[in-house]
């Protein structure tokens, strides 16, 4: 065969590996691409202004980079071939393998996410709060429930946020229901605010300012992560059943379950495959 022909069957070769560096694997789930999004949001966790507990200040965020976020949330059968692989420890009790895997913890999240990457070639990870909050839109839920701020008696507050939030909250049914059971957003993601919280990997902060002085401090707490549904809750890591006292403040979520931003593969990444990086 001649030269020149071998060397334009490489350098075919060479471009459509370049160019396979752009696409998504073809076996990893179907996910959303989120850009040009916005949603009014409120930082997680707790605000103390000159001690007294407050609502955090509310302003509107945007994807100012574009993200991809799963369609639907894991299901059972997806994580049991994360058990079934050694990647994944094992979910209490049964379930059906097409309905979506509860009672995960967030370190049963970042270990499947690890699984599914490891698995697939891409990148997966747990979503932001943030991109949680813009890729849910209209199902994002503002925790703002009350203004009520007692310096003297914070448990004043607690508890008028846990009535506001009981008073607005539909009795949920805690039985996994099919992909789609509880309709899709104006993003086509199934199932936010459904009756699965997801976890994100965002820490629980507090946040303090002094209104004298003006000084401003923040506290990260990451052995506590925020889980995103029909309301925000803030979750010990390793907490699988989020009904056994776990919830900081407010009503506990019905179930804990697992949805994944996978990274977007850049034409850097297509060189780096070529080139065997």
């Amino acid at each position: 065969m001649p030269v020149r022909f071998i060397a334009a069957g490489f350098a075919s070769a060479a471009l459509v590996s370049f160019i396979q560096g752009f696409a998504p694997p073809p076996d990893g789930p179907e996910t959303v691409r989120i850009a040009h999004a916005s949603v009014a949001y409120r930082e997680p966790g707790d605000f103390l202004r000159d001690g007294a507990p407050v609502n955090g200040p509310r302003r509107e965020i945007r994807a100012d980079t574009p993200f991809e976020i799963m369609k639907r949330q894991v299901t059972r059968g997806e994580y049991d071939s994360c058990v079934a692989g050694g990647g994944c420890r094992a979910l209490d009790g049964g379930g059906d393998a097409d309905l979506p895997a509860v009672g995960a913890s967030f370190v049963d999240a970042m270990r499947y996410a690890a699984w599914l990457s490891g698995t697939t070639g891409a990148l997966y990870r747990l979503p932001t709060d943030r991109e949680w909050a813009i890729a849910a839109g209209t199902r994002f839920r503002d925790d703002a429930y009350t203004e009520v701020s007692d310096p003297k008696n914070p448990s004043k507050r607690w508890l008028a946020l846990y009535d506001a939030e009981a008073a607005g909250e539909e009795a949920v049914d805690p039985t996994p229901r099919p992909a789609g059971a509880f309709g899709a957003n104006e993003r086509g993601l199934l199932d936010m605010a459904g009756n699965v919280w997801e976890w994100t990997s965002t820490c629980f902060v507090r946040h303090r300012t002094d209104s004298l002085t003006g000084a401003a401090s923040e506290h990260e707490n990451c052995g506590i992560r925020v889980a995103e549904g029909r309301h925000r809750a803030y979750l010990p890591t390793f907490i699988r059943d989020p009904k056994a006292g776990a919830c900081s403040v407010g009503l506990p979520p019905a179930n804990l379950g697992i949805r994944l931003v996978r990274e977007e593969r850049s034409g850097l990444d297509g060189l780096r495959n070529f080139l065997g990086f």
